[in-house]
C-alpha cells in the first residue's frame, strides 16, 4: 500500500465538510487498499464570533449570505441529497452553534493518536461523531455534555474530555492551526491537502476524489 497523508481542514458546522469527508472515505475504499491513509484533522471556524446561545440557522444564513428562506431550503435539500448519496443522513437542524470547544477536543484526540500511533485514529472518529451529532441529530456541539458523549462514543476518556473542556487546554493550538491555514490562503472549507502538496477544495463527488487520488498516486510513483 502507498502511504498518503491527508490533512482535512474543516468546521463541524460545515455541511459540505460532512459530505466531503464521507465522499473521500468512499473514494479511498474504492481504491481497494492501494492507499494507507494517515489522517490529520485541522480546525476552521465559519462562525467564530457565535455566542453560547447559538443562532437560528435561517436568520444566520440570511444575515451572512443574503439568502432568502426559500433559497436556504433549496440549498439544504441539495445537501441532504448529496449526503444521502454517500451515506450521511442529514437531520433537521434549526440552530448554528459555536464550534471552538469541539475543535479543542479534536486537537486533543490528534495528540492521543500521535502517542498511540493509530491510523485511522480517534481524531477522525471524533470528527465524524461530532458531525453526526450536529448535522444528523441537531445537537448543540458547544454543549459540554454533547462533546463529552461524542468523545466517549469513540473510545476517548470521558473524564479527561470534560477536564479539557473546563480548562483552556488546546485553545492556543487551535488558534495557531487556524492562523497557519489562513496564511496558506485557505478561506473556505473543506480543503484537503494530500501529501502536503496537492490541494482539493470542496465537498467533491466520490468520482472526483477517486480521480484526484489516482492522479496523485501516479505522480507520486513517478
Amino acid at each position: 500500500m502507498t502511504p498518503l497523508r491527508i490533512d482535512y481542514i474543516s468546521d463541524i458546522a460545515c455541511p459540505w465538510c460532512a459530505v466531503g469527508l464521507a465522499s473521500l472515505q468512499q473514494a479511498l475504499a474504492n481504491l481497494n487498499d492501494e492507499v494507507r491513509a494517515e489522517w490529520v484533522m485541522h480546525p476552521f471556524e465559519l462562525n467564530p464570533q457565535m455566542g453560547p446561545e447559538g443562532q437560528n440557522i435561517v436568520e444566520y444564513l440570511g444575515n451572512k449570505y443574503g439568502r432568502t428562506p426559500a433559497q436556504i431550503a433549496e440549498t439544504q435539500a441539495v445537501i441532504r441529497e448529496r449526503g444521502a448519496s454517500v451515506g450521511f443522513a442529514f437531520g433537521e437542524r434549526k440552530f448554528v452553534y459555536n464550534t471552538f470547544d469541539a475543535h479543542r477536543l479534536l486537537q486533543w484526540a490528534g495528540e492521543e493518536d500521535k502517542q498511540q500511533g493509530e491510523q485511522p485514529g480517534k481524531q477522525l472518529a471524533l470528527e465524524k461523531a461530532l458531525m453526526q451529532a450536529y448535522h444528523g441529530n441537531g445537537n448543540d456541539v458547544s454543549d459540554h455534555d454533547v462533546l463529552v458523549e461524542a468523545a466517549r462514543s469513540v473510545g476517548l476518556d470521558a473524564q479527561e474530555a470534560r477536564r479539557i473542556l473546563q480548562s483552556d487546554d488546546y485553545a492556543d493550538a487551535v488558534r495557531a492551526d487556524e492562523q497557519e491555514t489562513q496564511a496558506m490562503g485557505i478561506h473556505s472549507v473543506p480543503a484537503i491537502i494530500f501529501n502536503r502538496r496537492y490541494l482539493v477544495s470542496g465537498g467533491q463527488p466520490v468520482e472526483a476524489f477517486e480521480q484526484a487520488l489516482r492522479q496523485i498516486l501516479a505522480e507520486e510513483k513517478a
